[in-house]
């Protein structure tokens, strides 16, 4: 049976900027509510909350300590605390005919972050600075084709980010402010500091200021009486930066984002599912990128539950946790993370 698709078309963390390069939801909402062929108009919204509160380099993670020696022995390397991200996401579809259809997703960012800076041991809570970002992220405009086959159960996607969030920070040699009013640190010493010492790291806003091109592709067929699968992917890479100026230039790194997954569906108003999604992200660029420490691969375990509650809308809630994670240099990573959702068709 055919299934409305009135969930986000997202691949995140590219419309928000996580702190890390493979830390973020990389749910496949579009298959939580099941894909479809029928024409009309969708609405959606999404919440994902995560909380990077754990340190990681390779495949294991590491104590404060441990990175705060680096310093010690006369390194510079970040000792950050912990972030919150709530991303809330409004999403509108057009389908005109069983082939085409049209996708908007609005994200809007609020995000927490503190950091030790470049501490030395022993870390201490007075060293602890924190910073806020609220606001609009990047939108993402999204074009399916479905008309391959007649079943129109393989998908084709293309389409395109803007960079309509706030974007930048301080630029390299501390000369001054670059990009569209960067958010600042307004807790701890580093708040202290005169602009544009005081501006939180580029990879921190809520937008990259890039034009990013998307792509991608999605299967879906149902496998027993009560059973259907699917499988998607999508890659995403900067075609233009705003930030483009030596010393001021900032790019996020490629991303490619692979998910499969099982829908048990004897129930018409309830349908669980279970979800294995893959991250891989490349490292940021230029000299506002923390180059060192942002490319990585993850893997999540997604269960979660889809509710039928109207004729026309759907609930949905899934619990994302990572099975495995190789991170370039330290980051922060989630033990867990979270998306609840409602869709509607018009």
């Amino acid at each position: 049976m055919k299934r409305l698709i009135i969930a986000t078309l997202i691949a995140l963390p590219s419309a928000s900027a996580l702190a890390c390069a493979t830390c973020g939801c990389t749910l496949s909402t579009d298959a939580a509510t099941g894909y479809t062929a029928n024409a009309g108009w969708y609405a959606s919204l999404d919440y994902s909350f995560l909380h990077q509160n754990q340190l990681r380099t390779g495949t294991h993670s590491v104590p404060t300590a441990q990175v705060a020696a680096i310093n010690d022995a006369g390194g510079d390397q970040e000792v950050e605390r912990g972030t919150i991200n709530r991303i809330t996401t409004l999403g509108l579809t057009y389908a005109p005919n069983a082939v085409w259809s049209f996708r908007l997703t609005l994200p809007y960012v609020d995000r927490g972050h503190t950091t030790y800076a470049s501490a030395t041991n022993p870390v201490t809570p007075d060293q602890i600075s924190g910073a806020t970002v609220h606001g609009i992220g990047d939108v993402k405009l999204l074009l399916n084709y479905q008309g391959l086959l007649p079943t129109h159960n393989l998908g084709l996607q293309a389409g395109i980010k803007l960079p309509t969030g706030h974007y930048g920070g301080a630029s390299a040699d501390g000369s001054g402010i670059v990009g569209r009013h960067p958010a600042a640190f307004s807790s701890g010493p580093l708040s202290n500091n005169a602009s544009p010492d005081n501006l939180l790291d580029t990879s921190l806003q809520a937008g990259t200021g890039s034009t990013d091109l998307i792509v991608g592709a999605y299967y879906y067929q149902a496998v027993s009486q009560n059973f259907d699968a699917f499988v998607n992917g999508q890659f995403q890479a900067a075609a233009q930066q705003k930030l483009n100026q030596p010393g001021e230039d900032f790019r996020p790194g490629n991303q490619a984002t692979v998910s499969v997954g099982l829908r048990y569906q004897a129930r018409p108003d309830i349908t669980p599912q279970l979800q294995l999604n893959l991250s891989r992200r490349n490292r940021d660029q230029g000299a506002l990128a923390d180059t060192g420490n942002t490319a990585g691969t993850a893997v999540y375990l997604s269960p979660g539950l889809t509710m039928s509650v109207l004729k026309n809308m759907q609930l949905y809630g899934f619990v994302q946790l990572p099975v495995y994670s190789k991170l370039a240099g330290y980051q922060l990573f989630p033990r867990w993370t979270a998306s609840v959702g409602a869709s509607y068709a018009f």
